[in-house]
């Protein structure tokens, strides 16, 4: 178990922050660690399968490859996975599930090429032992994933389980919460380092139920992510319960206290309360400061410079609340309506102009020296804020194509005409 191919899936735009993240918690350089289309590869060590998944922030699992063969036909499929030695996996007494995904695949029928490769596994038992592993398909106690191009077939057995940005913690949230993997992403791209040697506190004012600002606070005092969860590699065959005693006391001697600050507040009290629970079932509730207020008005929470990273509500409707939508009620104006967590005012995605502009008002006059990181899918919000990116990062939320625009806050008034964006290309900073 020394010498495995490892696959580890992220969002689009994540692969070269998940590749120094394995850097970082493998060791593994060269062709031992390459970066692909939607993950990043790797040759390790079972261990380094295990340490992964307790502490990866950023990739969605920890996949062990087991065949990668071309293929014409479902048959060929039967025959891949006849040929994988599924018994040194898992035993007849465990339940197994098979996913598969396609990409440009020739074949008609996903379903039942899925049934073939479940075929295949539970005959290569029967014929080993005369005995086959039952299928469960809501709770199995492992994952067999099997990826289709145009015409090769890769065979994967998974170690996680549940997808990694359940860390364990999160049982208060919203109608839109935020991944786990998603906002530990935002924040590799911005840079933000609390273990450097001059951290910057961190702050966001739109925190809803608390999952940026609580995985800062976990990388803030060295937590492992899934300290607080199992995983699927647990009750499969190779599993060692002394060596991942060890692992798990090691990353626990690593925590430390936090050395920088961590802010987050939201217009609904409510969200508040959730991020607050959150962070306390996280380990964090000493190292993270909530509070609520409207994020038109929310004064610095420190002196000095700092980093806000945000991802404001989007999708159909995106949360203009507080003064913004309270002024444009008054006015009488049918774009906004009342949303639907307790009173908090929302405005269509198109007419979220006011409320842009208005933060990037406040921020000018009152946030200056600070770095403003946001992901939206809105390639506008720029000139909805009347500011100059300084960067913009591709990243993905689901199947949503987004930016993470930063802005430096430079104090002065804002532009009363902003230019157009421009393209997926870093942009001086201008107030």
């Amino acid at each position: 178990m020394n010498q495995l191919q490892l696959f580890m899936p992220c969002a689009a735009g994540v692969e070269g922050f998940l590749a120094d993240e394995v850097h970082r918690i493998t060791g593994l350089t060269g062709q031992d660690l390459l970066t692909g289309r939607g993950g990043v590869l790797a040759r390790a060590s079972w261990r380094d399968a295990m340490k992964l998944n307790l502490h990866s922030r950023l990739t969605q699992r920890v996949l062990v490859q087991l065949s990668h063969t071309p293929y014409r036909s479902e048959r060929d499929l039967y025959e891949a996975a006849s040929q994988v030695a599924w018994e040194i996996w898992f035993t007849t007494k465990q339940s197994f599930k098979v996913e598969i995904t396609a990409q440009h695949s020739p074949l008609t029928s996903l379903n039942f090429a899925a049934l073939k490769v479940k075929d295949a596994i539970a005959d290569r038992f029967r014929h080993k032992t005369g005995v086959r592993p039952d299928v469960n398909t809501q709770w199995p106690d492992v994952r067999i994933y099997v990826h289709l191009t145009t015409d090769t077939a890769t065979l994967y057995i998974d170690t996680s389980g549940e997808p990694l940005f359940k860390r364990g913690w999160r049982e208060d949230k919203g109608d839109a919460p935020l991944k786990e993997t998603l906002a530990a992403a935002m924040i590799a791209a911005s840079g933000w380092d609390p273990l450097g040697d001059q951290p910057l506190p961190l702050y966001d004012p739109c925190c809803g139920s608390g999952t940026i600002a609580i995985e800062a606070a976990q990388m803030a005092c060295n937590m492992a992510a899934g300290a607080q969860r199992r995983f699927a590699f647990e009750k499969l065959l190779p599993f060692q319960g002394h060596v991942w005693d060890v692992l798990l006391q090691q990353a626990q001697a690593e925590e430390r206290a936090p050395t920088v600050p961590i802010f987050g507040s939201d217009v609904a009290f409510r969200m508040v309360d959730f991020a607050q629970r959150n962070a306390e079932r996280a380990g964090v509730a000493h190292a993270v400061q909530l509070r609520g207020g409207d994020a038109l008005q929310r004064m610095p929470p420190c002196d000095g410079s700092g980093v806000m990273l945000l991802n404001p509500p989007y999708g159909e409707r995106i949360e203009a609340a507080g003064v913004a939508g309270r002024r444009a009620q008054d006015r009488g104006d049918t774009s906004l309506e009342r949303g639907p967590r307790q009173g908090r005012e929302t405005a269509q995605t198109e007419d979220g102009g006011e409320f842009f502009s208005q933060l990037a008002s406040h921020w000018k006059k009152n946030y200056a020296g600070w770095q403003a990181w946001m992901l939206t899918p809105d390639l506008k919000l720029p000139s909805l804020m009347r500011l100059k990116e300084s960067r913009r990062v591709p990243m993905w939320n689901g199947p949503i194509e987004c930016r993470l625009f930063r802005f430096d806050m430079v104090q002065g008034r804002v532009r009363d005409k902003a230019p157009v964006a421009a393209g997926d290309k870093p942009a001086s900073a201008q107030g």
